[in-house]
């Protein structure tokens, strides 16, 4: 069904543009008719995006923690990277949706052994806020 908005979109196109009905009603079948083509576009993209996401998070996070992952865990993750590198370069969807349970499974396990082994639960927030006791307090105004 075409959306309220593409038909609100359309009226005021052809008012503004001179358009005849017929031609009006002709994009109105056009966009009911692609309408599931556009939508598994959309999700084949976001998938595509959300696996490039989690390939850079991957890297990032192996740089970050890979020394406190059992050499297990390490190979697990970078095997599950992998194969999520090949099924995002094949834009093969199934292959990313597969991959990225994988590579999620990969990492649960791998936290889960950092958590138990106490690696993660010493871990201080990085930044100007761990400076210790070297804390002052400070005037500030208020702007509106």
């Amino acid at each position: 069904m075409i959306s309220l908005v593409l038909k609100f979109s359309l009226i005021r196109f052809s008012n503004e543009s001179g358009l005849a009905a017929e031609e009006i009603e002709r994009m109105k079948k056009e966009a009911e008719a692609n309408a599931d083509s556009d939508k598994f576009l959309r999700e084949r993209t976001e998938k595509w995006n959300e696996a490039d996401g989690m390939i850079f998070q991957t890297e990032t996070q192996l740089k970050e923690v890979g020394s406190k992952l059992t050499d297990e865990n390490k190979v697990a993750v970078a095997y599950a990277l992998t194969e999520l590198r090949m099924a995002h370069q094949s834009q093969d969807i199934p292959a990313i949706l597969t991959a990225l349970d994988n590579i999620n499974a990969a990492w649960k396990k791998a936290t889960e052994a950092m958590y138990a082994q106490g690696e993660l639960g010493d871990a201080q927030p990085q930044g100007d806020a761990t400076q210790g006791d070297n804390v002052e307090d400070v005037e500030f105004e208020d702007v509106k």
